[in-house]
């Protein structure tokens, strides 16, 4: 079985570094809590701190300041930039749009130039091809009535023979031509 002071000195062991050991019957303080040094600590501590907030002032604060300060002048200049080039992006559209337009409005302009063009010279040749064919029919009637008329000057003749012929086969009688063409003529003219 371990002794009282065993016991102690390792528990402080455990403890990791405790206030107190035992070294034999005396106790050691430990030197961080130990009140006869505490002044010196505190005047070191002063001066650490002091030195401390002199590198941050001096030199850590005012590097992190100009990083800041850079980032924002960077931010500032980068959005000033985005804000003119969506400003330009913008002209650019609407000239663009304005030309698209435009051009909308030139091919219409040509579309129903050429519309037109194309109705006319159908018509024109619509036109070219109505006279062409109204002359063409009154050629065919020009024929046909010459036709037509040559035929009815030759019925008559005709008529007459046919007559000379259907008298001399019925009756024994020859017919004088003179004769026959005038029963067609009376023929004719009752029937007119």
């Amino acid at each position: 079985m371990a002794t009282e002071s065993e016991v102690m000195q390792e528990l402080a062991t455990d403890v990791g570094g405790a206030a107190v050991e035992h070294a034999g019957d005396h106790a050691v303080v430990f030197p961080p809590f130990d009140t006869t040094t505490f002044a010196s600590q505190l005047f070191w501590l002063a001066i650490t701190f002091g030195l401390l907030y002199y590198l941050m002032a001096r030199v850590v604060v005012p590097r992190i300041g100009g990083i800041l300060e850079d980032r924002s002048d960077r931010i500032v200049g980068d959005l000033a930039e985005a804000s003119r080039l969506k400003e330009e992006s913008e002209r650019v559209i609407e000239t663009y749009e304005a030309e698209l337009a435009e051009a909308r409005r030139k091919a219409q302009a040509i579309a129903e130039e050429r519309r037109a063009a194309v109705n006319a010279d159908l018509a024109e040749k619509r036109k070219a091809a109505e006279s062409g064919l109204a002359g063409k029919l009154a050629e065919a009637e020009g024929r046909i009535r010459s036709i037509r008329d040559k035929a009815l000057s030759e019925v008559d003749g005709i008529a007459t023979e046919a007559a000379e012929a259907v008298v001399a086969r019925l009756a024994p009688v020859t017919v004088d031509t003179a004769e026959a063409a005038a029963a067609v003529a009376r023929v004719k003219r009752q029937e007119a």
